[in-house]
């Protein structure tokens, strides 16, 4: 029962994300918002719902390990994982404008996950908190502005479908229902599993519960690959970890201080370590080929087993 909870909870959470996307897509094109505008924040904000949606529900319940867990866990699935079978699947060029801002930024959000989590006898403050959504909205505001600086390369609001006024306002609301009923969910469910198997909430967090928040990014940027559109799939994965990092842990803490379980330091402290390798492989070649990806699998795979193990 506790396994087919936690499946219900991951379709409700993508289902939920899917349709709150979808609403508020709607209404910014109502009020006439630059499609890429909404791309960069909406959008952005509603694949990352999930990964939101759980670390709160956690937090409050009080399953701090899960909370964290899942956040880092996310991030390194994002990174190593969906970026890995994308550059296997095809080989990924990698936009400047992403190495100059989007990546140093990624790379500085996992620095300050592993700061905060280092500091404070372990505990992310709630006034830590605060000041994390603020250079979130800080990443926001100077992307917005990077968007219209280039606004004549944006694709056309006409491509945004639009529904209609009811419409747009169940979906926004039923999505928005779905992403929190979802995440408590699969909180509860995952929780049960980890008491039932004997391992600790904080592996769940970073592999089952990680899996399941990101499918929503795994779907996106394989189809964008495919398509090849593959700039989109690496801009995706680095934009879901900076959301994950500075939205999700900001938020979080702002609402209830997290305390942070030791190995959630060593494992944001390996986050740091995998985002610098794939930076100096975008660099180097301005790509990410076959042999660049199939390494990313592979030390995804022997961290995995590590956490397992450990």
């Amino acid at each position: 029962m506790h396994y087919l909870l936690l499946i219900v909870g991951f379709i409700l959470l993508i289902k939920g994300a899917d349709f709150f996307v979808e609403g508020s897509s709607s209404i910014a094109k109502m009020l006439k918002i630059p499609s890429m505008i909404v791309g960069l924040t909406i959008v952005a904000m509603g694949t990352s719902a999930p990964e939101a949606a759980v670390s709160i529900s956690a937090t409050m319940s009080g399953s701090n390990d899960m909370a964290v867990g899942n956040i880092v866990g996310s991030c390194i699935l994002n990174l190593m994982l969906i970026a890995g079978i994308c550059a296997v699947v095809k080989p990924i060029s990698v936009d400047k404008s992403i190495l100059k801002s989007d990546f140093p930024v990624s790379i500085l959000a996992a620095v300050l996950l592993l700061i905060v989590c280092i500091g404070n006898n372990l505990i992310v403050t709630r006034i830590e908190g605060i000041i994390i959504f603020l250079l979130f909205a800080a990443y926001i505001v100077f992307t917005v502005v990077r968007a219209l600086r280039y606004r004549k390369n944006a694709v056309n609001t006409d491509e945004i479908r639009t529904l209609s006024l009811p419409k747009t306002i169940i979906f926004t609301i039923l999505g928005a229902a779905a992403i929190v009923c979802g995440g408590q969910m699969t909180v509860e469910s995952a929780k049960s599993i980890a008491s039932s198997l004997g391992v600790s909430e904080h592996l769940i967090g970073l592999t089952v519960v990680a899996l399941g928040t990101s499918l929503p990014e795994l779907v996106t940027s394989i189809v964008a690959s495919r398509k090849g559109e593959s700039d989109m799939a690496l801009g995706n994965v680095i934009g879901s970890n900076i959301f994950n990092i500075l939205f999700i842990l900001g938020m979080t803490a702002a609402i209830k201080p997290v305390k942070v379980d030791i190995f959630s330091v060593y494992d944001s402290a390996v986050l740091v370590g995998m985002s610098i390798m794939v930076f100096i492989f975008a660099f180097t070649r301005k790509r990410l080929g076959r042999l660049e990806g199939s390494l990313m699998l592979l030390t995804y795979s022997v961290y995995t087993g590590y956490i397992i193990v450990r």
